[in-house]
C-alpha cells in the first residue's frame, strides 16, 4: 500500500513569481480567452455577426466590440491613469445610450473590420504590458457610482479585469452562437 501522505516537498509553491514569467502568464491567459471569443464568430456573415439570438441585446460582433472597447479603455488607464476614462458619476443617459452602441453591430460596419480593430488594441495592450517596468503602478480609478471612493488599481489588477471581462464575453458570445446556428467554441 502506497503512503497517502501529500509530498510536500513538490506542493510548495516558490516564494515569489519572476516578474517575466508573471506577464508571460497573465498575457497567455488573456491570449487564450481572445481567442475563445475570435473562435465564436468564425465563418459568420456581417449580418449573423449582428444578430440577437437570446432575450438580450447582445450579438456576437457587439460583444467583440465591447471587448475591444474595454481593453482600450483600460490599457489607456493603465498608461495615464483615471484621466483616460469618463466620470461616469457626470455622464447623462444619452452618453450611456451611446456607450451602449459598443454591443451592436452599427449599419456600415463588418465583421472584418471588428475583429481587425480587436486585433490592433490586443497587440497595443500585450507590447504595453511587456514593456511597463512595474506591474504594481498604480492610478486612482475613475469616478463611477461602481467604483469604491478612493480605490486604486495596479496594472497587474487591470490586467486581471482584462481577462476577466474577456472571459466573460466570451461566454456569452458562445451561448449566442450556439443559439445562432449550433456553433460551438468548445464541446
Amino acid at each position: 500500500m502506497q503512503d497517502a501522505t501529500p509530498n510536500t516537498a513538490t506542493a510548495t509553491a516558490p516564494a515569489s513569481v519572476p516578474a517575466a514569467d508573471e506577464r508571460a502568464d497573465l498575457l497567455e491567459a488573456l491570449a487564450k480567452h481572445r481567442q475563445f471569443l475570435r473562435f465564436t464568430a468564425r465563418d459568420l456573415t456581417d449580418e449573423q455577426a449582428g444578430l440577437r439570438t437570446t432575450a438580450s441585446e447582445l450579438c456576437v460582433g457587439g460583444l467583440i466590440k465591447h471587448v475591444t472597447s474595454v481593453e482600450r479603455s483600460w490599457a489607456d488607464f493603465i498608461q495615464h491613469g483615471p484621466s483616460a476614462m469618463p466620470d461616469f458619476t457626470a455622464m447623462t443617459e444619452a452618453d450611456f445610450a451611446k456607450r451602449a452602441d459598443d454591443f451592436r453591430m452599427l449599419p456600415g460596419e463588418t465583421l472584418e473590420g471588428v475583429l481587425a480593430d480587436y486585433a490592433e488594441v490586443a497587440g497595443r495592450t500585450d507590447e504595453l504590458v511587456a514593456a511597463l517596468p512595474d506591474l504594481n503602478a498604480a492610478h486612482p480609478l475613475p469616478k463611477a457610482p461602481w467604483n469604491e471612493p478612493g480605490a486604486h488599481w495596479s496594472a497587474r489588477r487591470v490586467l486581471l479585469h482584462i481577462i476577466a471581462e474577456t472571459s466573460q464575453h466570451a461566454g456569452h458570445a458562445d451561448i449566442i452562437r450556439e443559439s445562432l446556428d449550433g456553433a460551438k467554441t468548445m464541446g
